[in-house]
């Protein structure tokens, strides 16, 4: 069935400099579409500049635009969960507020969703402009890494750009889990899932909230929350460390018993000593952060703090 109401969800977080823009061309391409409502959810992500300001004046000329203010900087994904959480439509939009992802694509998403009678379009990047080739090789290869680790197969070259549905959207409120890996999440929650195709731009202003360190902890999240297999890994990797040093250990008592060559070389024995430390000391820093991921999910504390809310 075609829908009736769309949201659309935009985290935000310092983009004073295109955050007007990016409500004018999502506005006016809702007004074109053939819906009987509407509303545009700006989650502002503990903004430092006048990104809230500029949302609140927004908010204040049209009742569509609601406005969700976080006390501080939660992150990108908690942002989008409290945009999910608080749609109210019969589909939702997720898309960043740099316009790197057109927002004039609606239309087409809407059209493959109806046409699909899917649950899910998730926006598959054809090229990439204004990303270098670092940008482009690490997430290249990191999504090849998450799926072959993951129990959950997440399509390549996708970000949270992507049209879901009721079904989803209830279904996620259901998981309970901080540190969210959204992408992922809306994979394994299921239903059917299409792809749709587009050529991404580069941000129309400022600079990108995500660089080296923060992709890293975003990368190391997606892989602890969505896979067993490294910890499978150290344990296959102990086990043929183990049959290594039986393996020189009878090397040595033969050499010691049977042979008149003396054992020596000190070096040889410190090089093994220092590669099997720090295997140990590999596994054991990969079990810790597992183990501190279960620590911050029993402490159970919200992905979110909200400060206040307009025109809910």
């Amino acid at each position: 069935m075609k829908p009736t109401s769309l949201s659309v969800i935009i985290p935000c977080f310092n983009e004073e400099l295109v955050i007007e823009q990016t409500y004018q061309r999502v506005k006016n391409v809702l007004d074109k579409m053939d819906l009987m409502s509407s509303e545009i959810i700006f989650i502002n992500d503990g903004s430092r500049d006048n990104t809230f300001e500029l949302l609140k004046n927004i908010s204040v000329t049209d009742s569509n635009v609601k406005l969700i203010n976080f006390s501080r900087n939660f992150g990108h994904q908690p942002a989008v969960t409290a945009g999910i959480h608080n749609a109210s439509g019969d589909i939702a939009i997720i898309i960043d507020s740099d316009l790197q992802d057109p927002p004039e694509l609606f239309p087409d998403m809407l059209k493959v969703y109806i046409e699909q009678n899917c649950s899910v379009v998730y926006a598959v990047r054809k090229t990439r402009e204004g990303e270098g080739w670092f940008k482009k090789i690490t997430a290249k290869y990191f999504y090849k890494l998450i799926n072959y680790l993951s129990e959950t197969s997440i399509p390549l070259d996708t970000g949270d750009f992507r049209l879901i549905d009721r079904h989803v959207m209830d279904e996620f409120k259901k998981l309970k889990e901080g540190n969210k890996f959204i992408r992922g999440i809306i994979s394994w929650i299921g239903f059917k899932q299409v792809p749709f195709y587009y050529d991404r731009n580069e941000r129309a202003a400022g600079e990108t909230k995500y660089p080296l360190r923060k992709m890293l902890r975003f990368a190391i999240n997606g892989i602890l929350y969505f896979s067993k297999k490294p910890l499978k890994i150290c344990v296959a990797i102990g086990l043929f460390c183990t049959l290594l040093s039986l393996l020189f250990i009878m090397y040595v008592l033969y050499g010691y018993f049977f042979t008149d060559k003396a054992v020596s070389g000190w070096a040889s024995t410190l090089i093994i000593v220092i590669f099997f430390s720090g295997i140990q000391l590999l596994s054991l820093g990969l079990v810790a952060q597992y183990i501190a991921n279960i620590f911050d999910e029993v402490k159970n504390r919200p992905e979110y703090i909200v400060a206040e809310k307009i025109n809910f």
